[in-house]
């Protein structure tokens, strides 16, 4: 990243962002009246000091309206669009659309999904460069979108040609191998799993709920290995070693303290996903206000 330009861009996206945003596929909603419910808790998360609230699942611009219109200062992004659900033109006019009215609030966040889950899966790292292409030529600046990004290739792509990376269900060991391939300048934004739940086997129940459909996609088990972890740590739904370190659970001062480090590591900022066995559709606003007194 050498670019003048993008630097400021990116120096000012950290800034708005803070240390914590919220991750929730529930602030994705597609009816009226889901909209006006999340809007009300977008409003709800920037009181409670929030930096940033990141639609989880393949949301765009058209999702993240409706909470950047109820919020004064909260930074909206995808995490992640895919991109082949919506092709770089329209991804370009709904970022131009929302620039013009939430200047500089809005962050398009990309991947490549996976082969199991998207038909037109192929040639993923190539297809993310004709991607970014695309967008440069429409005029979205590289330092308002950010990558899903887990391997090396991928996150010098996010360094060289994005704000930084959304790296989902890591470690802070992973943290520190994507710092030291970012370099400084870059937000570094992984995402992290929090049960707000004390009792071990409750608390891994809910979080193997949530895991075991990770591990039939090869680009997070590949990502596992690489980190130290073994085909034996998969099955079941996952060891208790996998899940201890994918998901935060315990007391406040356990939770605290499995969330700093990844700051220790090397992040901007993380973007909290509370795992609450409701649907992933579901608002867990109490979780939330709870998780805002543990860290903020």
């Amino acid at each position: 990243m050498n670019d003048v330009t993008t630097e400021s861009q990116v120096r000012s996206l950290k800034e708005a962002v803070g240390r914590y945003g919220i991750w929730s596929g529930g602030l994705r909603s597609e009816d009226a009246q889901g909209r006006g419910e999340r809007a009300e808790a977008a409003a709800e998360l920037e009181q409670l000091g929030f930096g940033a609230a990141w639609l989880g699942g393949s949301g765009t611009a058209e999702n993240a309206a409706p909470l950047l219109a109820a919020t004064e200062r909260l930074i909206v992004g995808t995490s992640i669009q895919s991109i082949w659900t919506q092709d770089a033109f329209a991804s370009a006019a709904g970022f131009a659309e929302l620039e013009t009215a939430h200047l500089g609030r809005f962050v398009l966040g990309l991947g490549v999904s996976h082969a199991k889950i998207a038909d037109q899966y192929r040639r993923p790292y190539a297809s993310m460069v004709a991607y970014l292409d695309e967008l440069d030529a429409k005029g979205v600046p590289a330092g308002r979108r950010m990558l899903a990004a887990l391997g090396p290739k991928m996150l010098e792509l996010s360094r060289d040609r994005a704000a930084g990376a959304l790296p989902y269900l890591v470690t802070p060991e992973h943290t520190a191998q994507a710092r030291e391939i970012l370099g400084e300048v870059p937000l570094l934004a992984p995402e992290f799993k929090v049960v707000l739940e004390s009792d071990p086997d409750r608390a891994r129940t809910l979080a193997r709920g949530v895991l075991a459909f990770y591990l039939s996609l090869p680009n997070y088990t590949n990502s596992f290995l690489r980190l130290g972890f073994a085909e034996s740590d998969f099955a079941d739904g996952g060891s208790d070693r996998l899940v201890d370190a994918m998901f935060a659970w315990g007391d406040e001062d356990r939770i605290r303290a499995r969330v700093e480090a990844f700051h220790a590591a090397g992040a901007d900022h993380v973007a909290l996903q509370v795992v609450t066995g409701q649907t992933p559709e579901s608002l867990p606003l109490e979780e939330w206000r709870r998780l805002a007194g543990i860290l903020l």
